[in-house]
């Protein structure tokens, strides 16, 4: 059986590292001259044969303006999540090319060792996270857990759908909509360090949650970026 997987593309890793401005890339991409790179960070591919991407509003053509004016909202964002003390905060390129934002979260300090109930510090964190949102609505999250590879695939694979779930079921209940939210577990099949050491297996144990426009946020840029005569 298939295991979960996440299918990350070279142009979000370009973009990622280029040193452009997201505002820059939201332009780039979006007039047509990203095309080959702006495909975005992947496609989660479920045990059941069905998938997820990450970015909801597949296929979704966007020009220059609408594109850049995505971007300056997520780098502005990003900018505001800095505050978040444990957090990881990135600016990536969604399947639509657009600029999303992706946080990751240390399970170290969301949970404890093979444990999917969420501390009290994680709660305060996760809390905060929750609130920068509050102004950025027409986004959509998509909850991945990860962890080392101590223990069974099966029971690293369970362990990784809870804490993502426990995120998720956290986040609607500080007013987060469930139907903006998508949660997966990956176990340990997508490493960031090696497993081999202490250290590189508490790398490892994380939570990713990725923001991304929805259809409501794309279409609210094309029109704006009409306004101002630059689509």
């Amino acid at each position: 059986m298939k295991k979960f997987a996440t299918i990350l593309l070279l142009g979000a890793v370009l973009l990622q590292s280029c040193g452009m401005s997201n505002l820059g890339k939201g332009s780039l991409i979006g007039s047509g001259a990203g095309a080959a790179i702006g495909a975005g960070v992947g496609y989660l591919i479920s045990k059941d044969g069905k998938g997820a991407a990450i970015g909801a509003a597949i296929g979704t053509a966007v020009g220059g303006g609408t594109g850049a004016i995505i971007g300056n909202q997520m780098d502005k964002k990003a900018k505001e999540l800095e505050a978040l003390q444990d957090a990881q905060i990135e600016t990536i390129t969604d399947v639509n090319g657009l600029t999303a934002i992706k946080v990751t979260f240390p399970s170290g300090i969301l949970f404890d060792f093979n444990k999917s109930t969420l501390s009290k510090e994680a709660k305060e964190e996760l809390g905060q996270f929750a609130a920068g949102l509050s102004d950025l609505p027409d986004t959509d999250l998509t909850i991945i857990g990860h962890t080392d590879n101590v223990g069974t695939a099966e029971a690293n694979q369970s362990v990784s759908e809870k804490r993502a779930n426990a995120v998720a079921k956290f986040f609607t209940s500080k007013g987060i909509n469930a139907k903006r939210l998508h949660a997966e577990g990956h176990s340990f099949n997508e490493p960031v360090a090696s497993n081999d050491t202490a250290e590189g297996q508490a790398k490892n144990r994380r939570v990713e949650v990725y923001v991304t426009a929805n259809e409501a946020m794309i279409e609210a840029a094309k029109a704006e970026a009409a306004k101002q005569g630059k689509e």
